[in-house]
């Protein structure tokens, strides 16, 4: 669940708000008096909420994904050496 705070707070705390959400990886929801509310995420975060989104935006790509997410999940597999999967599927050392 985001963390809530006020705008007139986020404004008096920013600095430590900004280190909070970088640390902690969780949304900051700011409420603004007469205007909409805003969030506060972290960078990385965004770029990989966007990303999901960009994978997930092909209705073609989203169903694989589903697919071997669920295959994934379904399977109880060992652990492979990287070395063992490069032989497998046939690649050199890099």
């Amino acid at each position: 669940m985001a963390k809530e705070t006020s705008y007139t707070e986020a404004r008096a705390n920013f600095a430590s708000l900004c280190d909070d959400v970088a640390e902690s990886r969780e949304v900051l929801i700011i409420h603004r008096r007469g205007a909409r509310d805003v969030a506060l995420v972290a960078a990385d975060e965004l770029e990989s909420l966007l990303e999901t989104a960009h994978l997930l935006r092909s209705p073609v790509n989203a169903k694989r994904l589903i697919t071997a997410l669920s295959r994934a999940r379904g399977r109880r597999l060992k652990p492979q050496s990287i070395e063992k999967l490069r032989r497998e599927f046939g690649l050199g050392k890099v």
